[in-house]
């Protein structure tokens, strides 16, 4: 019975071997050359246990002898320290595998004929410590028994070069650093290092959920840390942060999000009498989820400091010549000096104050008379007289000179425009009353040209009407009554009021524009032929101001926040403004026609090159209140602005000749004087037409000059 179970012993020893190499034929090992090897070691496994068996049925004698066999070289194995371990495979594998990449040890045996993926790599034991160590030796390190480790022989440049090129593998073969030995890497180990370099799963699990490896994996990234319980959070908290009864009232009303604090601090008279928090579990969970889902990145910081950023400033004698101390003052100026120039050869210096000159500076008259505000403002074209409307209902015309009122015409109601005719062979006011336009003869000034004026209005004949289009305005003449006022003609119109009015250059062609209205908001009248004409089936937007061009056939209308410039010829919109604000309340076009500039309510001036850009050139913002006027002078580089703060800023805008040079723009003054009444102040404000001067009306009822 003892021998049996010997025997079956020796059997079962030889069926656990043949499964360790079976093991080491089929699992991802970087060994895989030595295959062929394993198929011939099967072999002669099999071989021996089939004379074995025929051995035992021929004589228990020599089965004795094959029992004390095993029992040898089961001692074999056992002083070979290793499991699984045959040396007929390993002598067979030696034979057949390439030398270069076969390393005996001092006691012949090949230390590397096996792996085990599931334990640790013993083949070198020297632990871990920097190979560089062993540069100068013969061997790279110790097996388990204490043996050196030989080094493989080491080729030459030109022997990696013609392995290279010799060899179908070369490029598979990579050298373990910690043994020296060349390792042909299997397809197995090939798709694998695929998988990990395309972040996919190593093993190629077809699993959906399976976790990706990302660089959140491959390196660790420490969660974030709760922050320590505060004051508010102790069972006896101070009193400061208890909270009373409104307190406590505004945390139950808010939203969870909402609230300061997501728990209501509680004073408690001992630790023990705290009661069990009911969202702990929830707390926990929620903790735990963020820690699972929450995305961390790590965040580089840089240690700088702060002196080396700053440019270490050099010596003051390296920067030598420079002045130091003053040498001589020069003193014959009554005011400030704005500039000065040295002539060429530094002889001479010359100096001036009035480089920007002349602008008004000083308030020079006051005209009162209105009892309301005074809306709207305007110059005759001889610069003799000037022309206003107020909230009184009554149109004033002034003699510039003297401050006098020279003439006083009542009207039906409200004035909110007045514009003298520019043409000066015509002495006309056109006043806007409500949704009526109102032409007025003043009859001052020169006598010869008012009676032209009415010759011109009487000698008027009507034309036949050949068009079905029924007209947006009526044509009618002023009755004996206004007549003796002045009153020559009324245009009444069918929509909403009028908010503004301006006229052509040549003093033919007028504009109105209507508040609210939207199929005929702006309409172009012709006076001489009495006609009147909707040049827009539906404007773009609400339109605010419009304005005719001083030289070509252009037609600006400004809507809240654009300015569009239609060709009247071309019947099509030329160009597209952009405001940038928010609400326009006033334009005004360069006598030139190359520039123009916006006041809006947001307190901004845009000034425009209408040739260098559909965005404004510059933007002043030197109001603190919305703009109600802006005004360019005819003549001299001047243009200004009235706001409800009181103020009227002058400003020098240069426009040059020379295409290549931006237009100069200085503030050069404000001016005040108007005071403040239902939060407006000053509501206009126009040029003198041949002097430096600029006029003003305000909602304290005064109009004011300034020169």
């Amino acid at each position: 019975m003892d021998k049996v179970t010997t025997k079956g012993k020796g059997k079962r020893k030889a069926k656990s071997l043949n499964e360790d190499e079976k093991e080491i034929d089929t699992g991802p090992s970087l060994l895989t050359h030595i295959n062929t090897s394993d198929a011939e070691s099967e072999a002669s496994g099999d071989s021996e246990e089939e004379k074995s068996d025929s051995e035992e049925s021929s004589s228990e004698e020599e089965g004795d002898t094959e029992e004390d066999d095993s029992d040898e070289t089961d001692s074999d194995d056992d002083d070979d320290g290793d499991a699984g371990y045959d040396s007929d495979n390993v002598e067979k594998a030696q034979s057949s595998a390439d030398p270069d990449t076969r390393l005996p040890s001092e006691n012949g045996k090949d230390e590397y004929e096996y792996d085990s993926s599931d334990e640790e790599d013993v083949r070198n034991t020297i632990g871990n410590i920097p190979v560089n160590w062993y540069d100068e030796y013969d061997h790279i390190g110790y097996d388990v028994e204490g043996n050196k480790l030989i080094k493989p022989k080491q080729a030459d440049a030109l022997d990696e070069f013609l392995a290279k090129v010799d060899d179908p593998n070369y490029w598979r073969t990579v050298k373990n650093k910690s043994t020296g030995q060349k390792v042909l890497l299997s397809e197995e180990d090939l798709k694998q290092i695929q998988r990990i370099q395309s972040s996919t799963h190593p093993g190629g699990s077809d699993d959906l959920y399976a976790p990706e490896i990302t660089k959140r994996y491959r390196m660790h990234i420490p969660a974030p840390k709760e922050p320590l319980p505060g004051h508010a959070e102790s069972y006896n908290p101070p009193e400061e942060y208890l909270f009373d009864e409104e307190e406590e009232a505004k945390w139950d009303g808010q939203e969870p999000e909402e609230r300061r604090m997501d728990f209501k601090p509680e004073k408690f008279g001992s630790y023990r009498s705290v009661p069990k928090y009911e969202k702990f579990i929830n707390d926990r969970f929620h903790r735990l989820l963020d820690l699972y889902m929450a995305s961390r990145q790590r965040k580089m910081k840089m240690n700088v400091n702060p002196e080396d950023l700053i440019p270490k400033r050099p010596e003051k004698k390296d920067l030598q010549p420079y002045p130091t101390r003053e040498g001589m003052i020069y003193k014959d100026h009554k005011d400030m000096v704005r500039t000065i120039s040295p002539d060429p050869s530094g002889q001479w210096l010359a100096s001036e104050k009035k480089d920007l000159q002349p602008y008004p500076t000083r308030e020079g008259m006051i005209y009162k008379d209105h009892k309301d505000m005074v809306r709207t403002i305007s110059p005759d074209p001889s610069g003799q007289w000037l022309a206003s409307g107020s909230d009184d209902a009554t149109v004033k015309v002034w003699e510039i000179a003297t401050g006098r009122c020279m003439k006083t015409i009542p009207m039906a109601g409200k004035v909110t425009c007045v514009v003298w005719n520019p043409n000066p062979a015509i002495n006309l006011i056109a006043a806007s009353v409500g949704s009526d336009v109102v032409l007025i003869n003043p009859n001052v000034g020169d006598k010869l040209l008012s009676s032209n004026t009415d010759s011109m209005l009487d000698g008027y004949t009507e034309a036949a009407n050949t068009s079905d289009q029924k007209s947006p305005v009526t044509w009618s003449t002023a009755n004996t009554e206004e007549h003796t006022r002045g009153v020559r003609l009324k245009i009444e119109h069918q929509q909403q009021e009028i908010v503004n009015f301006t006229w052509h250059a040549k003093g033919d062609y007028f504009a109105t524009v209507q508040k609210g209205s939207k199929g005929q908001a702006v309409l172009i009248h012709q006076l001489s032929r009495r006609q009147t004409q909707a040049p827009f089936s539906k404007p773009k937007g609400l339109v605010q101001r419009v304005i005719f061009h001083p030289v070509h056939p252009y037609f600006f209308v400004a809507t809240q926040q654009h300015i569009r410039i239609y060709n009247l010829v071309k019947q099509e919109l030329h160009k597209k403004l952009q405001a940038n604000c928010k609400y326009i309340s006033s334009i005004d076009i360069h006598p030139g026609g190359d520039n123009l500039i916006i006041g809006s309510y947001d307190s901004r001036l845009c000034w425009f090159d209408l040739d260098l850009s559909t965005k404004p050139y510059q933007t002043l913002k030197y109001h603190k209140k919305a703009l109600r006027q802006v005004a360019y002078h005819k003549h001299y580089p001047l243009f200004a602005s009235a706001s409800d703060d009181g103020s009227i800023i002058v400003s020098h805008g240069k426009v040059f000749t020379d295409q290549l040079l931006n237009p100069l723009i200085v503030t050069v003054k404000i001016l005040r004087g108007h005071k403040t009444a239902n939060h407006l102040s000053v509501l206009d404000c126009k040029f003198h037409p041949t002097q430096p001067w600029v006029f003003s009306s305000g909602a304290d009822g005064t109009i004011r000059l300034f020169v």
